[in-house]
């Protein structure tokens, strides 16, 4: 049986408890033996050198370093000794591998942050004395003693109770403080959800009011919060994002394509003749070209600039893909306390019984409310502190609310001035109301009662009842809380007060509603998602009531929107749960597990879902989504390790200021990869067009190193910084299984690398073919003049793709890096054809000012073709 179903007899006996003096030491040794210890399982931790192994452990890198190997060998039979080339390309490996390890974490930070929650002092009751303990060394069995403040190490099962509330929202969701009661009963066959075992007092949680003792029930792995840390181990391997699978599978593409072309080469170099050491170094060195090495450092870079850009907006990326993966997030799951709402009970409507006024506070408060709120807040226990000049308010939620609602026009210190504490009745958690007795400032005394409303009006003589009930239910339909302040006065203290006096012929003085209410921004902020095509969900461990009018409130649930609590979900298959998922707007009442599962349905039906939460319950949820943000004011630790992006503001809007950056980043890779293969596929096509016809092989490997490295490397690099698109929130997000090479990017990269052939093609012809300017055509001039315009016209592309409008419409000192390294790259180029020595290095030759003509002709006609493209075809150009 379920230990919060035991009764208080059974599980003493149960647990062969002594309540009087708790276990012996002998007990407490044999109880450790047996059940284990109160710590987690440690996850083994993966070391430095299995790392590096898994970050190799990407096509695109395997594909570096194979690159690397062939450029080695290709260095080796030339026998130039130059291994420049092949060193940088270890170095880029060596680099994406180094923030790789460094940027994602490690997945036992999380359990980490949960045991720094079991470093703490309990009391317990031992050998007969209460004794001071640390938290790992609480055994099963153990007698808990617990009071106000006191944070509990280890699930238990009360058998004292006394005005006892725990405040759970870290593990339940649940906003309000719950009353627990050593002798409930449940009902054998009913589930009860983790937050109405109010017999039950769990690891992770802070007693907030009364004391009591109980019976340690489960200790370390088995607590309900164990449970969590063995959900986080099973998430602990993070999936790939959307862009990370694209990009291998692009990897596997062109590692394909290089193989084929370097055999195509093989068997045409075989087949005409040519010197087999050449055929050699042609293949290899093509199959070199091929791969764009410099895409995954680009893409690393784009990817922490937009960190860089993202930290500006108050949050803080923990793993670089992740801001790849809000791009492309079409829906967001948030937690509701903490997160779309302030945490922090508020008062927002006050009714006055004798006046019959309806005030919304926000709209001030006038003679009537302030009343209502004087009266409420000196019945309470608030202590009002002032650390570093800020109020510091040390009470139960509700009652804060209700002096913190007063303090526009006054304070609980002043009012406990006018009218002095006499007595009191403390809050009673079966009879559900407290009563405060002051002096009165005209004379006599006055006894407010404030409490549950179904309890108070059966004992209201005086006031409007009937009206009092039509308020309480129009409360209630708005998830407010409602409070039922009453009064009585009296001219002389009696000898012997009772409650029974202070609470009789109460006078009704009006109701207030409170709520946990939502951030300002986070209406706009779900509006604003929703016109980007990102749908918000809610998920939280709060009331359905609740839960539903905060979610109509900001925009989550509209009409034809349907919620569904935990113990409803529970019932569902997951066949059931994946034909309805999209039906549900807000999912209350829900475990750890549910959260899971919910998220799992999402991500089977092809979304791409980020989770919000600041909870150690939200933990678990947050590493299996495609994208976990955690709060970094209000969040737990445990959140915080289990997320890819903390908010350092915890504000909503903030995600959709970074989905929108995400989107950015998205369309600065696909930049990226048109730019890079545009280039590389050209020189493929000329390889093969050049072998077919018979010319011999027209670039050397030297050559096509250089454009990769340098031609295309420099400029890529500067397209990370790119400024950012103003309409990428304006267009639906990218579908998680869209490919890499959608929405005409295929087109595109075929466009420009047929161009950049053609005119390297004709480059060949007349420097093989044509005298100009008294130079000999030659097969030397031919591979020089298409070095030069495969590097001239790798370059100025650039240019062309910044914008699908014109190579005009983005201001050029919007990227004054961009143009900079356009320019260094085409220095570069020049100088290597103009300076004798590096023109040997590189086997070119000297060109006749004719043959300049030509190349510069060639190189820009790309670019004007492209523009004439634009003009006649401008959605082939849409990023």
């Amino acid at each position: 049986m379920e230990a919060f179903r035991k009764g208080i007899k059974e599980t003493i006996t149960s647990h062969q408890v002594d309540v009087q003096n708790g276990l012996s030491s002998q007990q407490v040794t044999q109880s450790r033996q047996e059940n284990g210890a109160n710590v987690f399982d440690a996850e083994k931790k993966v070391s430095l050198f299995k790392k590096i192994l898994l970050s190799l452990n990407d096509v695109a890198t395997i594909i570096l370093l194979i690159a690397a190997v062939i450029s080695f060998v290709a260095t080796y039979l030339e026998s130039s000794g130059n291994y420049f080339e092949s060193l940088l390309i270890i170095g880029i490996v060596v680099i994406n591998s180094a923030l790789a390890i460094v940027q994602e974490g490690k997945a036992e930070d999380s359990l980490a942050a949960l045991q720094n929650l079991n470093r703490t002092q309990v009391k317990v009751l031992r050998d007969g004395h209460i004794v001071q303990i640390d938290a790992d060394d609480v055994v099963l069995g153990d007698v808990l003693v617990v009071q106000n403040g006191s944070a509990i190490a280890a699930d238990v099962r009360l058998i004292e109770s006394v005005e006892l509330q725990a405040e759970e929202s870290a593990l339940t969701g649940e906003s309000l403080p719950v009353e627990k009661d050593a002798n409930a009963t449940f009902e054998s066959d009913n589930n009860i959800d983790l937050g109405e075992r109010i017999t039950m007092v769990y690891r992770g949680t802070t007693i907030v009011n009364g004391h009591g003792r109980a019976v340690v029930t489960a200790v370390g792995m088995q607590t309900e919060m164990g449970k969590i840390a063995s959900l986080l181990r099973n998430e602990s391997k993070t999936p790939l994002t959307p862009l990370q699978r694209r990009l291998v599978q692009l990897g596997k593409n062109i590692s394909w394509l290089a193989i084929g072309a370097a055999v195509i080469v093989l068997g045409l170099g075989i087949a005409q003749g040519m010197d087999l050491k050449h055929i050699f170094l042609t293949a290899i060195s093509l199959a070199v070209a091929v791969v764009p090495e410099t895409l995954a450092v680009i893409v690393t870079m784009t990817l922490a600039l937009g960190v860089q850009r993202i930290a500006q907006k108050h949050a803080i990326i923990r793993r670089l893909p992740a801001v790849e993966t809000l791009g492309t997030t079409n829906i967001i799951a948030s937690d509701k306390t903490g997160t779309l709402t302030q945490n922090k009970m508020t008062v927002r409507k006050v009714w006055h019984d004798q006046h019959d006024d309806l005030l919304d506070i926000a709209d001030g408060l006038d003679t009537s409310a302030q009343e209502v709120l004087s009266l409420a807040a000196i019945s309470t226990n608030v202590a009002v502190k002032s650390v570093n000049d800020q109020k510091v308010y040390d009470g139960l939620p509700t009652e804060v609310a209700l002096v913190r609602a007063i303090e526009s026009e006054t304070s609980r210190e002043q009012l406990l001035s006018q009218y002095p504490l006499v007595d009191q009745v403390p809050f009673n958690s079966t009879k559900k109301r407290m009563t405060t007795v002051h002096k009165h400032p005209e004379g006599g005394y006055i006894a407010i009662t404030k409490g549950a409303f179904d309890v108070l009006l059966p004992m209201v003589k005086h006031g409007d009842r009937q009206r009092a009930e039509q308020v309480n239910k129009m409360f209630g339909e708005q998830a407010l809380r409602v409070l039922t302040i009453t009064h009585k006065n009296f001219d002389v203290m009696p000898e012997e007060p009772t409650q029974d006096f202070y609470e009789q012929d109460l006078t009704l003085v009006g109701l207030v509603g409170i709520i946990d209410p939502p951030r300002p921004e986070s209406a706009p902020a779900v509006e604003k998602a929703r016109q980007a095509g990102v749908r918000t969900i809610m998920i939280t461990g709060d009331h359905v009531e609740t839960a539903s009018a905060i979610a109509r409130e900001i925009g989550i649930l509209r009409e034809g929107d349907q919620t569904i609590t935990g113990s409803e979900l529970a019932k569902l298959s997951d066949q059931e749960l994946d034909e309805n998922v999209q039906s549900y707007s807000v999912y209350a009442r829900v475990t750890p597990t549910d959260k899971i599962r919910i998220i799992k349905s999402w991500q089977r039906q092809d979304a791409t879902i980020a989770m919000t939460g600041d909870g150690v319950n939200d933990a678990p949820a947050l590493k299996a989504a495609d994208v976990g943000i955690s709060m970094g004011e209000t969040g737990t630790d445990v959140a915080r390790e289990a997320s890819d992006i903390i908010l350092t503001d915890d504000n909503f809007a903030t995600i959709i200021n970074a989905i929108s950056e995400g989107r950015g980043v998205y369309v600065k890779v696909r930049k990226t990869i048109n730019f890079l293969l545009s280039a590389n596929i050209s020189e493929l096509l000329v390889i093969l067009i050049a072998m077919l016809l018979g010319w011999g092989s027209p670039l050397l490997p030297v050559h096509l190193l250089f454009i990769n490295l340098v031609a295309d490397g420099l400029p890529g690099f500067a397209l990370s910084r790119e400024p950012m698109l103003t309409n990428v929130m304006n267009q639906p997000p990218m579908p998680k299984n869209a490919k890499l090479f959608g929405q005409g990017l295929d087109r595109q990269i075929g466009l420009n690398a047929i161009l950049f052939a053609v005119v390297t093609l004709i480059a060949i012809w007349i420097g093989q073919n044509l005298t100009l300017g008294g130079l000999q055509p030659n097969e030397q001039v031919g591979q020089t003049m298409a070095f030069i315009i495969l590097s001239l016209t790798s370059i100025w592309h650039v240019f062309n793709i910044r914008s699908e409008k014109t190579l005009f419409a983005i201001s050029y000192g919007a990227n004054k890096s961009l143009v900079n390294m356009a320019i260094i790259a085409t220095l570069i180029t020049l100088a290597i054809s103009l300076v004798p020595l590096t023109q040997t290095l590189f086997g070119l030759t000297a060109l006749s000012i004719a043959h300049w003509a030509v190349i510069l002709v060639l190189s820009v006609l790309p670019t004007i073709v492209i523009e004439l493209f634009k003009r006649m075809r401008p959605n082939l150009f849409k990023v």
